[in-house]
C-alpha cells in the first residue's frame, strides 16, 4: 500500500475525493428535487400532493 502513497500526493486525493462526493451529494439532491414526490421546496398542499402523485402513477 506504500507503493500507492508514493504514485499519488495523499492531500490531492483527499481534496479530489471531498469534491467528488461533494459533487454526488448535489446531483442527489438536484435529482430529488426534479421529481415529484420528493419536491419539498414547492410548497404543495396535501390534496395537490396527493393529485399530483395519484397523476404520477397513470
Amino acid at each position: 500500500m506504500w507503493r500507492v502513497w508514493k504514485l499519488y500526493d495523499p492531500l490531492r486525493a483527499m481534496v479530489a475525493q471531498g469534491v467528488f462526493l461533494f459533487a454526488l451529494a448535489a446531483m442527489i439532491h438536484l435529482i430529488l428535487l426534479s421529481t415529484v414526490q420528493y419536491k419539498w421546496l414547492d410548497g404543495m398542499s396535501q390534496e395537490q400532493y396527493k393529485a399530483a402523485i395519484s397523476a404520477a402513477k397513470k
